[in-house]
C-alpha cells in the first residue's frame, strides 16, 4: 500500500481514504483543486530572494544565509525534500558559520503552497535544529496551515510516485 509509506502515523481511515483516491484516479484532481496556484520561482537567485523575504518577515534576528538554491541531488523518494546545513569555516583566527538551504528541484514545478511549506520548514531549522514542539510552533507561526500543507505534500509525493 503506497499511502502507508507516505502517510505513516496518520489514522488508518485517512490512509485508506487517500489510497482509494489514488486508486480511483481522483487524487491528482483533488490536489489540483486544493493547490491551484503555481509560482514563478524557477532559478536559484529567485529562490534566494523568496527565502530572504520570508526570513526577513518572520525571523529578522536569525543569522544570514550564504546560499539558497535548488538541488537536483536531493532525492524526494529518499525523504530529502530540502536541507539546512551549518558549516564552520576557519578564516584566519576566526570561525565563521556558513548557513545554506537547499530545496529539491522537484519544487520548481510544484504548487506554490508546497514550495512555501518546504521553505518555512527549512527556515525553522535556523532556530530549532530538531523536529520538536518548538520547531512545529515556529512553522505554524510562519504558516498557520503548515500541518495541512504537510499532509498535502505527502499526497502530492504519493501521486507523483505512482499516479495509478
Amino acid at each position: 500500500m503506497l499511502a502507508a509509506r507516505y502517510l505513516a502515523g496518520y489514522p488508518p481511515e485517512l490512509i485508506a481514504q487517500a489510497e482509494q483516491l489514488r486508486l480511483d484516479g481522483r487524487l491528482a484532481g483533488h490536489l489540483a483543486r486544493r493547490l491551484p496556484e503555481a509560482h514563478e520561482v524557477r532559478s536559484d537567485s529567485a529562490l534566494f530572494d523568496y527565502v530572504q523575504a520570508l526570513k526577513n518577515r518572520h525571523m529578522r534576528n536569525a543569522g544570514p544565509l550564504q546560499y539558497v538554491g535548488f538541488d537536483a541531488k536531493l532525492r524526494v523518494l529518499q525523504h530529502a525534500l530540502g536541507t539546512h546545513t551549518r558549516r564552520t569555516q576557519v578564516q584566519g583566527a576566526k570561525l565563521k558559520t556558513r548557513r545554506e538551504i537547499r530545496v529539491a528541484t522537484l519544487f520548481r514545478e510544484a504548487p506554490a503552497a508546497l514550495l512555501h511549506m518546504i521553505v518555512v520548514h527549512e527556515l525553522a531549522h535556523l532556530r530549532e535544529l530538531d523536529h520538536n514542539k518548538a520547531f512545529y510552533q515556529l512553522c505554524q507561526h510562519m504558516e498557520p496551515d503548515y500541518f495541512q500543507l504537510e499532509f498535502d505534500l505527502r499526497l502530492y509525493l504519493m501521486n507523483m510516485e505512482n499516479p495509478a
